[in-house]
């Protein structure tokens, strides 16, 4: 019952704020508002963990109404004075020291696809539809999605989970992921992993990037993961990562775009991809990625390389050199050369620099991903706001409720990549996309799995 899923939700979002874990992340993808930062989970999430919500094309959410009718009241109170723990292990202030049913040990066995244990007087939410999973665990934040489909090419998110957890910290320095960055990775998995045992999950894809992929220690760590979480993750490569990027952004290229530029500033490594839309297009938007390539340089490595926290115009356009440096030795930047300087071009960026700059563009008070995903901006729009975060000093970056502390050491950097992007493909037109890796595994598992073609319609991505 969905009631079920708000009461869960609603503790959650109670016992999460711990003043310890500091600014929440302006997304994943993205800036986020500064009251859900200090909970390390985004937004966006915390309102899908609050009520179901579709996930539609053009970014808005249908938060279900239908399904949030009232209990009897009756059975509402019998549910208000159960004792909810939080899923990260933390009671609520009021709570008593121990739980009624103690947590299940560390390290267990996750088995996707089988059922949950059954909860007396209870029916599970959405049991008649199919359940998708998606975990994204990168070089700064480990991130779900759960979701069962909905119209064709959407789907309805049923739970969520967002943490910053700098998994990366130092690894520019050392090549190895460090015990206390590794510790913080683990206990955002073990709520992951929480999340995903009680639900019968007919298909996950839980993956691992940058930080995983290049530590000397990476795969010794995701042994260690799956002995404490009983999660499986697989370290994915560049190219799929450039092509989960686009699979997930693929409703916000509109009808009319011939080319597109599309990006997505990580932790570790930064993915771009070259997309020529100017012919018939198939039904996999990914099928016309004509050049990509990974750089192994993002905001975490970046910052940690030039500094973050005290940036002068002069480190900022030796970080925005040095990036400028790596593009132009991608020998396929020129396959859209004939499509770069029409009107039909743009950038698509998905990441948390491009919303933290939209958010602040906006001048939210609290982050709005409503009004971010999707956001056109002009790129005198763009300037000025790069102009103003480099104007701002670290607290008053902190102080910015689309940046945060988690954020204000690590936007700059990502200005500086944004800016080797625009100097190599310049465009007037950039698109904000809070959207990424989890979306394209998403609509990629439903897309395999045939749920949209079950109904008579083909998928479009």
């Amino acid at each position: 019952m969905c009631s079920v899923l708000l009461v869960r939700a609603a503790h959650e979002g109670k016992t999460v704020k711990d003043p310890e874990i500091g600014a929440e992340p302006p997304g994943d993808e993205v800036s986020r508002d500064l009251s859900a930062r200090r909970a390390g989970s985004s937004s966006a999430d915390r309102i899908f963990e609050r009520a179901a919500g579709t996930w539609l094309g053009n970014g808005r959410a249908d938060h279900g109404v239908a399904h949030q009718q009232p209990k009897p009241k009756k059975r509402r109170k019998r549910r208000r004075g159960r004792k909810v723990f939080a899923r990260d292990g933390r009671q609520p202030a009021s709570a008593p020291q121990e739980p009624a049913n103690p947590p299940a040990p560390p390290a267990r066995e996750i088995r996707l696809g089988s059922p949950p244990a059954k909860r007396s007087g209870s029916r599970p939410p959405f049991q008649d539809q199919p359940v998708f999973a998606a975990l994204d665990l990168g070089t700064n934040n480990c991130r779900l999605l759960v979701a069962v489909p909905g119209r064709p090419g959407q789907f309805r998110v049923i739970d969520a989970f967002s943490r910053i957890v700098r998994l990366g910290e130092g690894l520019s320095v050392s090549g190895r992921l460090a015990d206390a960055a590794m510790d913080r990775a683990v206990e955002a998995l073990k709520v992951c992993g929480d999340k995903l045992s009680n639900r019968t999950i007919r298909r996950a894809r839980l993956i691992a990037t940058e930080a995983c992929r290049s530590a000397e220690n990476g795969a010794a760590f995701l042994e260690r993961v799956e002995a404490q979480t009983g999660l499986s993750l697989e370290i994915i490569d560049r190219q799929t990562e450039a092509r989960l990027a686009v699979s997930g952004c693929g409703s916000l290229i509109e009808e009319e775009t011939q080319g597109v530029v599309l990006f997505d500033i990580g932790g570790g490594s930064s993915e771009i991809a070259l997309i020529d839309v100017s012919g018939r297009r198939s039904s996999r938007l990914a099928n016309h990625i004509v050049s990509w390539t990974s750089l192994p340089v993002g905001v975490v490595s970046l910052a940690e390389r030039f500094g973050g926290r005290h940036v002068s115009r002069a480190t900022f356009q030796a970080m925005v050199d040095d990036v400028t440096g790596l593009l132009r030795k991608f020998e396929g930047r020129d396959r859209l050369g004939h499509l770069a300087n029409g009107a039909r071009f743009h950038l698509l960026g998905t990441s948390g620099t491009v919303t933290t700059l939209a958010g602040v563009h906006l001048g939210l008070e609290r982050y709005d991903r409503r009004r971010v995903d999707g956001l056109w901006m002009d790129g005198a729009s763009v300037n000025a706001m790069i102009e103003r975060l480099l104007s701002w000093d670290f607290r008053q970056r902190v102080a910015n409720p689309c940046i945060g502390a988690d954020r204000a050491d690590l936007v700059l950097a990502g200005c500086a990549i944004l800016e080797a992007i625009r100097a190599v493909w310049p465009s007037e037109r950039l698109r904000v996309a809070d959207r990424g890796l989890r979306e394209g595994i998403l609509s990629e598992l439903m897309a395999e799995d045939g749920v949209w073609r079950q109904n008579g319609h083909r998928h479009r991505s």
